[in-house]
């Protein structure tokens, strides 16, 4: 009997260790998606942009097709790499955060400098895709851009919840990045599919609405839905050149550059004089100015060196 209870008496305790295990990958999963929001917010503002001018009837199989992609990118390719990097090489982490928040910030500025300075795109599509003859082949080049896309910002969503897990348990660290890269995977494409199936459901409504209340609801969606998705680009945009900017910065002075976070951190305090929402808000535009400068001085380096070099054509 006594031999029963200690029997017992340890799987409780394995028990207790797994419950706290489980807990901590819950933590360092929330803590990590919350790191990466700003990536998040851009990758749902982007996407739905390869599935526009396509049937209605393909929408949906298209976002799957890049969500699936999405998650082959993230825990087929970057999770492995990530543990390896952690096990044998995490100096490499600040690095290439920097790398990603240069990549980010780029994106960003260009973007912006788009709407300043509007110029012919004859670049087709998101993708750079000119074939328009063929739906089937025009949608298939889609998906692989999207997808392309989707593994940079997966890349650096995996590598920024790679640095913010306090946990050296091998195990640990490959639960939580799982459990990042499946929830933010879910979300963004969720989102995506039905930000780009609002038009449709307002259309519905205006045709089967027995009320009038109803078909003005459908009405009123379909009006609105092309602003919410220039709101939610401007967004995404302002998002990229923030947390590139404190990307940069942050992992700077991990690599032992500390003047720039330093600085910023004295001047948001000098500004929030002792108030933490509006210090906040002082380093977030500190960081977002500096994002949108390092972005400018990459467009050059990104559209007329790096661009001709991967056999792409630059940006006009």
């Amino acid at each position: 009997m006594s031999g029963l209870l200690a029997l017992l008496d340890d799987v409780a305790a394995i028990a207790k260790v797994a419950a706290a295990s489980l807990d901590d990958v819950a933590t360092q999963s929330m803590k990590a998606g919350s790191k990466a929001a700003g990536i998040v917010i851009d990758d749902a503002a982007v996407t739905p942009k390869y599935v526009t001018g396509f049937q209605p009837a393909r929408e949906l199989p298209m976002i799957w097709r890049i969500a699936r992609g999405s998650f082959i990118n993230k825990l087929v390719f970057l999770l492995p790499v990530a543990l390896l990097m952690s096990l044998f090489a995490p100096w490499l982490v600040p690095p290439l955060l920097i790398l990603g928040g240069c990549y980010l910030c780029f994106e960003g500025a260009e973007k912006i400098v788009h709407v300043l300075m509007p110029h012919d795109d004859h670049s087709g599509g998101p993708d750079g895709s000119h074939d328009v003859g063929d739906p089937a082949h025009l949608e298939e080049q889609k998906v692989k851009g999207a997808i392309k896309t989707d593994f940079i910002l997966s890349a650096e969503i995996m590598t920024i919840a790679l640095s913010t897990i306090e946990s050296d348990v091998l195990w640990v660290q490959a639960a939580t990045l799982a459990v990042v890269g499946i929830f933010i995977t879910i979300i963004v494409y969720g989102v995506v599919a039905i930000i780009v199936k609002m038009d449709d459901i307002g259309l519905w409504l205006t045709r089967v609405g027995r009320l009038g209340a109803t078909r003005a609801l459908g009405r009123g969606i379909v009006a609105f839905m092309p602003w919410f998705l220039k709101l939610l680009s401007f967004v995404g945009t302002i998002a990229m050149l923030w947390v590139g900017g404190s990307i940069i910065v942050h992992s700077a002075h991990q690599m032992g550059w500390h003047w720039p976070e330093d600085s910023i951190h004295a001047l948001a305090h000098g500004i929030g004089q002792g108030d933490a929402i509006l210090e906040w808000l002082a380093k977030a535009v500190v960081d977002g100015c500096l994002g949108f400068v390092v972005g400018l001085l990459l467009i050059p380096l990104a559209t007329r060196v790096i661009a001709p070099l991967l056999g792409n054509k630059a940006a006009h």
